[in-house]
């Protein structure tokens, strides 16, 4: 197995980490505020991440320090958006929404970069928008609260993804990760203080959901795909991470009996062909097809 695959198979499970955390979040927000549940998770993730990594901690520069406050800030922002979301949707809607970023990116990109996005990504944006309408639109409004806080918060994750992509060619990726998480937790700590009633939780189950958010949807799923994105292409990981609202319906249909309805399951399934078109590399198949001909 060489080191692309392994790469791959690492990604996919992240992706199956994120596609679980929907569940595991939407459990935990039933017991804490939103801020509350974001401190808690970032900046004990941070912590044992800085344990673990020290030495890459003490190696910390003045410019991985900025790039990884500003990817940290714009991540603060697509969970804060998220997180507050989850209470007024479900997880399964939430998690196929958020995988809207994934076509949300290219779009993204060349307004920032000006530069006309190609004809695959456009398409497949007009697809997934398609199947977000009909995934979230139902006869009593446009959109619930809910939908649209997370429809917010894809934009914001497709942002952090290009600023990612940006600053990780120039920086450790351990590091970057470790800042940015502890980014998100910090400045979610004087939030939760000011506008909500903060509370260190007591029951086993919560810190149960939380141990599982912190160590694995957080610490080690962000050291992985910081690290990992350096042996896979971006089109690729891109691809892969298209699973993560499969998982994510997945795991609230076997954990919280979440189901969707026909029209739903149209709409999921339009996000995802709508994110594949976007991903895929048309031109090269259509070189490989003339080749062999």
């Amino acid at each position: 197995m060489n080191r692309q695959t392994k790469a791959n198979l690492a990604l996919l499970g992240v992706s199956m980490l994120w596609g679980s955390s929907f569940v595991i979040s939407k459990n935990t927000l039933d017991h804490l505020q939103t801020f509350n549940f974001l401190a808690i998770r970032f900046i004990l993730s941070g912590m044992i991440c800085s344990i673990i990594f020290y030495k890459k901690m003490l190696t910390l520069n003045r410019r991985t320090m900025l790039h990884g406050t500003i990817i940290g800030t714009v991540l603060f922002f697509a969970y804060g958006l998220w997180a507050y979301g989850l209470n007024f949707t479900t997880a399964s809607k939430s998690g196929f929404i958020i995988g809207f970023s994934v076509v949300i990116v290219p779009l993204l990109s060349a307004l920032i970069l000006k530069k006309i996005p190609p004809r695959a990504s456009i398409a497949g944006a007009l697809v997934a928008l398609t199947g977000l309408a009909l995934l979230s639109l139902d006869g009593s409004a446009p959109l619930q609260k809910g939908d649209l806080f997370t429809l917010a918060a894809a934009f914001m994750f497709a942002l952090h993804i290009i600023t990612i992509g940006k600053f990780t060619l120039t920086a450790d990726s351990f590091a970057l990760a470790i800042v940015q998480i502890s980014v998100v937790g910090l400045l979610s700590l004087p939030v939760t203080l000011i506008w909500e009633s903060p509370i260190i939780p007591t029951a086993g189950t919560v810190w149960l959901n939380l141990s599982l958010l912190i160590v694995l949807s957080t610490a080690v799923a962000y050291i992985v795909m910081n690290h990992m994105q350096k042996y896979t292409t971006p089109t690729q990981t891109a691809l892969i991470f298209t699973t993560e609202p499969v998982f994510a319906a997945v795991f609230a249909f076997m954990l919280l009996g979440e189901t969707l309805k026909p029209q739903g399951v149209v709409g999921s399934v339009l996000i995802l062909c709508g994110m594949i078109i976007a991903e895929t590399n048309w031109n090269k198949i259509l070189r490989r097809q003339q080749n062999s001909l």
